[in-house]
């Protein structure tokens, strides 16, 4: 068991300094693998010797000759090129690639394959293939993977960063180092509108939890993969969420919310110059320049070829599907759109993933948004260009554009939801639960949420190939609320024990104009912030709530991992709460930002009934705590309601007053915005 564990364990030390050779020394214990000769690449083959350089037999890791696999097509992609998931051949590289990762036989097995792919293929493809494989294995599930800003930290930051990291290593000695300081402002000055909302754009978390988010839900690989409960839905409802935050931040900083990107053939006014650099392939991210177009994208290096026209085509193909209430099938009579599957089907033909029911019909919609966007710099590959920040899961995030089309995105899922019934008392009230108040408990005050800036540090020295090797620390701003607690008074009516789902939301009440909201806009602007089962006694109930138990986000400490401060071996108890990791919305950002006045919005609880909401599995295990919009690993999503349950779909009622349920209350709050920064503890 104990060679299990560590051959498990030997697996990491691949993504530290993932540009370096395996057979130089990794992580903090310093070892090596001890590659078979044919693996070395042409470049090391006089440097066969320096597998043993390094001395010590206990520093080695055997790794055995093993009858290589066919590698042909991951191999295709340069080893010094960018990867994305979004280029078609890209993704077909990757299913390759995590399918041969999943099918060997045993760890040992695997970690022979991966120093042979380590030295042969692209990087960003092997990081990414094998994180996947190591989340679907079942003899790997008890890893937990570092974090991506840690292995490939030049996704995240401005490159300046990284020549003062180099000065740091390897001028200062280690105890003397101080933090690198990454600025706020990275990309744009005041005089760019959208640069009040580059706070969160910007956010490493943000981003680091988009990258995850796809790295769990891959779009290629085997059914087993692919195939997880309530896909399509759960791709639709975390990026209406996104959206949804996104939008409250803009109205948060007087900006307005964001404008969907419905004409394929207008220009996009908003510039992005996003001043990353990849290590890898030695090139910058390209910049979009303002009021951009799409045009046509014909890359035979990246076996791409797309026409605009064709794009428009297949948004049409959707919208015909809304309207008809069921989609083409080939050969076959045409599938209905019902109530509980509807969203799902349509989730995945907008993602194009595997489990497309007609990708030939209904195309590569979304994937081609980013696209084009990525391409539109370079669509012909004249230039020699790579793809920009839309190009990859990692980094789109940043871009403006990213929110105007998965803007447009949502609004075609809404086109959708707005056909289905609306909720009636039968599937809104809870009869005999009756929830009188609603209210917040913090530092900040009575039903206020207090924010401010947060100054922390992440760790880089995992990701500075070809340096000294102890660490490096970058000290990077971002924004944070002050922890506050739920306190609901909730009376049992019915005589009897009950169990209740918990739901918790929040929304603003005013537009753009200060006015207030129609209800229908108000709607989709609620953020779900909380979701719990709870036993409610006979009579009255009060039930307390920590913000940091949020079933949304995830804490610092697992959105940027430090695998050393890993407790206890893989699988273990100790280590049930580290474990899978970094799939959840940070909870940094789990509240907007707010006013310096204070901007007013409206907390909303829901008690439903939990054996109406229940899924029956087990759930004891790592990683049930961001489930609203990462699900759970390897089960079914935790509530058979819609996700987004009761403001997926409009309304009958024509105000939020109007709506109220008696198992519902809300609660006027304020979020209060202090323009401090502290120093995290830590």
């Amino acid at each position: 068991m104990a060679d299990d564990r560590e051959a498990k364990n030997n697996l990491l030390l691949f993504f530290h300094r993932p540009t370096e050779p395996c057979f130089m020394q990794k992580g903090e214990e310093k070892k090596f693998f001890r590659v078979p000769e044919p693996y070395y690449p042409e470049k090391f083959r006089n440097l066969v010797s320096l597998s043993n350089r390094f001395g010590e037999d206990d520093k080695a890791i055997a790794v055995d000759d093993i009858s290589l696999p066919d590698l042909t097509l991951p191999s295709q992609l340069p080893y010094s090129d960018k990867f994305s998931v979004f280029i078609p051949k890209h993704r077909e590289m990757a299913a390759d690639l995590i399918n041969t990762m999943i099918g060997m036989r045993n760890v040992k097995d695997l970690i022979s394959l991966c120093t042979y792919c380590q030295m042969h293929i692209n990087p960003y493809l092997f990081n990414y293939c094998l994180s996947v494989a190591i989340l679907h294995r079942d003899d790997t599930k008890g890893l937990n993977l570092p974090s991506l800003v840690q292995t490939f930290p030049d996704k995240f930051m401005d490159p300046k960063v990284f020549r003062q990291a180099r000065e740091v290593t390897n001028v200062v000695k280690t105890g003397n180092r101080k933090p690198v300081v990454i600025p706020m402002t990275l990309t744009a000055s005041d005089a760019v509108p959208e640069q009040a909302v580059a706070y969160f754009r910007e956010d490493i978390g943000i981003n680091l939890h988009h990258w995850h988010w796809h790295l769990v839900y891959p779009f290629s690989g085997t059914h087993e993969v692919v195939n997880k409960d309530r896909r399509g839905e759960l791709f639709y409802y975390m990026h209406q969420q996104i959206i949804a935050r996104y939008n409250i931040e803009r109205l948060c900083t007087g900006i307005g919310r964001v404008r969907s990107f419905s004409d394929f053939r207008a220009p996009i006014p908003e510039a992005y110059f996003p001043k990353l650099d990849s290590t890898v392939a030695n090139r910058t991210y390209a910049p979009r320049f303002a009021n951009s177009t799409f045009v046509n994208v014909e890359r035979q290096v990246d076996l791409i070829k797309c026409e605009v026209s064709e794009a428009e085509r297949w948004r049409n193909c959707f919208l015909q599907a809304i309207e008809d209430n069921a989609i083409k099938l080939p050969n076959r009579p045409d599938l209905p759109l019902t109530e509980e599957n509807g969203i799902d089907i349509l989730g995945n033909l907008m993602e194009a993933s595997d489990l497309s029911l007609n990708r030939g019909y209904y195309g590569d919609l979304h994937n081609m948004g980013h696209i084009f966007c990525a391409y539109v710099h370079d669509p012909d590959h004249r230039h020699l260009e790579r793809h920009g920040v839309m190009g990859d899961p990692a980094t789109a995030m940043r871009d403006p554009f990213f929110y105007r089309w998965h803007s447009y995105v949502d609004d075609i899922f809404n086109m959708h939801k707005i056909k289905l019934p609306r909720y009636g008392n039968d599937r809104l009230d809870f009869p005999g639960i009756r929830v009188s108040s609603i209210r917040v408990e913090g530092p900040a005050g009575d039903n206020t949420f207090g924010t401010h800036w947060e100054q922390s540090l992440v760790d880089l020295g995992r990701g500075l190939d070809f340096t000294p090797s102890p660490s490096v620390l970058a000290k990077y701003t971002h924004l944070q609320h002050e922890e506050f607690n739920y306190v609901i008074e909730v009376n049992n009516t019915t005589g009897r024990p009950a169990m209740g789902t918990v739901r918790i939301f929040l929304a603003p009440v005013n537009d753009e104009r200060g006015q207030p909201l129609r209800f229908e806009e108000q709607r989709r602007l609620f953020i779900e912030l909380d979701k719990f089962s709870q036993p409610l006694n006979a009579g009255p109930n009060t039930i307390t709530r920590k913000s940091v138990d949020s079933s949304v986000t995830i804490p610092y400490e697992r959105t940027f991992t430090n695998q050393s401060l890993r407790p206890g071996r893989p699988g273990s108890a100790e280590a049930a709460e580290f474990d899978f990791c970094g799939c959840g919305w940070p909870h940094h950002m789990l509240i907007p930002r707010g006013t310096f006045r204070g901007y007013p919005m409206v907390l909303f609880v829901m008690i439903t009934d939990w054996y109406e909401d229940m899924v029956v599995q087990d759930t004891v295990g790592s990683c049930n705590d961001a489930a609203s919009y990462c699900g759970l690993r390897d089960r079914k999503y935790p509530d058979r309601r819609a996700m987004g349950f009761p403001f997926d779909r409009p309304a009958q009622a024509p105000s939020l007053s109007a709506f109220i349920r008696p198992n519902m209350a809300v609660q006027p709050v304020t979020v209060e915005f202090t323009d401090a920064t502290r120093v995290r503890p830590q």
